[in-house]
């Protein structure tokens, strides 16, 4: 399908709007030939990328390769400077963006350094029914309670409901955010490294808790950024390496994953191993 381009500026139309075809309801993410520029540097460049329903995307690439403003991109959080970008339906840039992060969870470490002292784990799960961080004279409905304990319980959190947030270690506080992430029921989820700063206990476990929801057929779509191969779950189906900005490689997973597009990504000479549906990186 051909979709013309418009163009933005932080926030602002710099082109008149052209008639734009929707994507179809299977499409969570539709990106045409998207720019995004600060301070005249591309921080991802002509970028396309389709999404579907029944799709788990992760995304590789080194420091500075635009996974973050992809994310950024696709949680509502960021408008392209270039180029047309729907999510869930809605064009960025014409849209209730407010009312659009309603439908998309997003766990990010960015989060938990907002989240105040002596917040309670189910509180932090809790309050994202109101999108707000800190739980304060905002009443929740007993239904709600119990999805926050649910979800907790469902990856292996329940015991620690009650527990100050800040006291719980770095696996503990992913799995947290993970379960918040889940709150609203979100159309699309959002992963940022989620295995950053873990130990080889802590990732284990939490790439069986992501490969679980991955294969369960009722969870949203989903995204997941990585810088390593060796944190790719089970049950993700697809796979873009990005290198400054521009796409290396997109596609099946087991297509995209491969030496040769993963020296191109890295920059330096890469051997791939597969064990299963699990992927192990190391220098030629």
């Amino acid at each position: 399908m051909k979709r013309p381009t418009g163009a933005w500026l932080d926030g602002r139309v710099l082109e008149p709007a052209a008639a734009i075809a929707q994507p179809d309801d299977d499409t969570v993410i539709a990106f045409d030939r998207v720019s995004v520029i600060r301070n005249q540097n591309f921080l991802v460049r002509g970028l396309s990328w389709q999404v579907e329903l029944d799709e788990r995307w992760v995304v590789l690439g080194p420091n500075g390769a635009g996974k973050t403003t992809l994310l950024n991109l696709a949680s509502g959080r960021l408008h392209p400077s270039r180029g047309t970008a729907w999510v869930l339906g809605e064009r960025l840039g014409r849209t209730d963006i407010n009312e659009l992060r309603t439908r998309i969870g997003l766990a990010t470490g960015q989060f938990a350094e907002r989240v105040p002292q002596g917040e309670r784990v189910v509180d932090v799960v809790v309050t994202a029914a109101w999108s707000v961080v800190g739980r304060w004279r905002e009443s929740y409905d007993p239904l709600d309670e119990a999805r926050a304990r649910q979800l907790l319980d469902q990856l292996g959190m329940g015991s620690l409901a009650e527990r100050d947030f800040t006291t719980l270690s770095e696996g503990e506080r992913k799995r947290t955010l993970i379960a918040r992430a889940l709150m609203t029921d979100p159309e699309l989820m959002l992963l940022d490294e989620p295995g950053a700063g873990l130990d080889l206990g802590g990732r284990e476990d939490l790439i069986a808790r992501l490969t679980e929801l991955a294969l369960d057929p009722d969870s949203p779509a989903m995204v997941l950024v990585t810088h390593h191969v060796e944190e790719i779950p089970p049950g993700f189906t697809h796979g873009m390496l990005l290198r400054e900005g521009t796409i290396v490689a997109a596609g099946l997973l087991g297509e995209v994953m491969t030496a040769d597009n993963l020296t191109k990504t890295f920059g330096l000479p890469l051997t791939v191993d597969r064990f299963g549906d699990r992927y192990a990186a190391r220098a030629a």
